[in-house]
């Protein structure tokens, strides 16, 4: 049957990095099909305890740089090997992990540069536990898949990968080599989506109905980044591609929220549509000479990408993207229940009949300086523990040394992660899906099970001490 699946994707698949669908083919991809022969369901799954975390990094640009530097802090940690097309960055990251061991942790640590597969290289000699992957987008599958067969599990940035083709390969390498690849979703660890998460667990909101995930952030300047850094290879996506690009900000939170493909609800089926594309069209012709590569594209893809999601149990998201439009940065994060709602940007939340102190009704919000009481009450105990050591460690205001806390601290303890393969897979599956829809002007996709039904199995995330 693995065989046969296979050979069905290959025929049916995605050409190319979500470029040419046949979204026929995504309808189709509901099916579950069998594991691999002695596969492992990877929902709850606990690796091996690991005394010392030894990490290797593919990719130390914008992204892994800071994530090298944020593992270099954690205790049972050793950085071993990193890798990076270009020298200066991977050399220059390697001597900040050192200066933080102090001599005594990271003294060691092998640079892989200059060629394109120098990873593989590195992955075969060093041998690492565990690989994090800061890489273009279309890297981000092969290289998690190599990582895993290689024994190393494997975190990789966002998105997990490009096409449902891709996923499937990600889950099916994770269940037979018993290895945990988790995307790298850290705004889950946001002061706020874990506020959000706890009120939700105690039922506060009450039965929940429906969510909203957006991610605002106009991103038009990473267009100078022509030869090297983040809008070298960003760019083009934008104009051979049409749809949500980049969902798993929002989505990833509200997802958690409603415990989907956690034993409760799981997504179902998506609709999407796209304005038109007009601002990155603008933008090249303003500040690139007409010959410049930009100015030879069409960005066909919609300045922004609005999506509705179906779940199981009926229950509505929206999903919205758009790094295009002059507009104010913001993650809209909306979780609505049938006794209140919790909102983002700013942090708002009404209950019904009132919040408690602080408001009469619920027509209006609670906000600003009188949420203190409660965050107060329902701050999340892993805020509560880590909060002012994230903070001073940073990122994104200390959610990423927080997920990366998280991870060594599973690990080294035998604890399942707190995001695992198929979260990822699902909330990226967004992309493609959302793709198909537009392509054929709106129409409902369904989403793969990517846990072959297992889902109704797993454990909710546990809201951790």
């Amino acid at each position: 049957m693995n065989s046969n699946r296979r050979d069905f994707l290959k025929k049916s698949s995605i050409a190319g990095a979500g470029l040419a669908f046949l979204p026929s083919f995504l309808n189709a991809s509901n099916f579950n099909f069998s594991p691999a022969f002695g596969a492992t369901y990877m929902g709850d799954f606990a690796a091996p305890k690991l005394e010392t975390v030894r990490c290797a990094f593919i990719g130390v640009g914008a992204r892994g740089s800071g994530h090298a530097t944020r593992t270099a802090n954690i205790e049972g940690t050793e950085i071993v090997a990193i890798c990076d097309l270009y020298d200066d960055w991977a050399t220059n990251t390697a001597n900040n992990c050192k200066k933080i061991g102090a001599g005594e942790r990271h003294t060691e640590i092998a640079l892989y540069t200059g060629g394109e597969n120098e990873w593989k290289k590195m992955l075969k000699k060093e041998k690492p536990d565990l690989v994090f992957i800061s890489t273009p987008w279309k890297k981000h599958a092969e290289m998690a898949i190599y990582s895993m067969k290689k024994g190393a599990h494997a975190m990789v940035e966002v998105p997990i990968a490009l096409t449902i083709k891709e996923m499937w390969d990600i889950v099916d390498t994770s269940e037979k080599t018993k290895k945990h690849c988790m995307m790298l979703e850290n705004v889950n660890y946001g002061r706020e989506e874990l506020l959000y998460l706890n009120m939700c667990r105690q039922g506060v909101l009450g039965e929940l109905l429906h969510g909203e995930a957006s991610y605002i952030h106009e991103l038009k300047g990473q267009m100078h980044q022509v030869e090297r850094g983040t809008g070298s290879w960003r760019t083009p996506h934008y104009a051979n591609r049409d749809g949500n690009l980049y969902p798993t900000h929002g989505l990833g939170p509200v997802a958690q929220y409603m415990n989907l493909a956690r034993g409760e609800d799981n997504f179902n089926r998506i609709v999407s549509m796209s304005s038109p594309g007009k601002g990155r069209n603008i933008y090249a012709k303003k500040n690139f000479d007409a010959t410049h590569k930009w100015n030879q594209l069409d960005f066909k893809g919609g300045d922004i990408s609005t999506s509705i999601i179906q779940t199981a149990m009926g229950r509505t998201i929206m999903v919205q993207w758009d790094e295009t439009s002059p507009r104010p940065y913001s993650r809209h994060n909306l979780i609505q229940g049938t006794k209140g709602t919790l909102t983002g940007f700013p942090t708002r939340i009404v209950l019904e009949g009132g919040v408690e102190g602080i408001t009469e009704n619920h027509h209006q919000w609670a906000e600003g300086e009188k949420l203190e009481a409660i965050f107060e009450k329902y701050e999340h105990p892993l805020y509560k523990r880590m909060g002012e050591i994230s903070r001073k460690n940073g990122g994104h205001g200390g959610m990423d040394y927080l997920m990366t806390f998280r991870i060594i601290e599973c690990l080294r303890n035998g604890l399942p992660l707190d995001q695992n393969v198929y979260e990822g897979c699902f909330w990226s599956a967004v992309s493609p899906l959302s793709e198909a829809s537009v392509a054929e002007h709106g129409s409902s996709q369904l989403f793969p099970d990517f846990t072959r039904g297992n889902w109704k199995n797993t454990k909710p995330l546990a809201i951790v001490e």
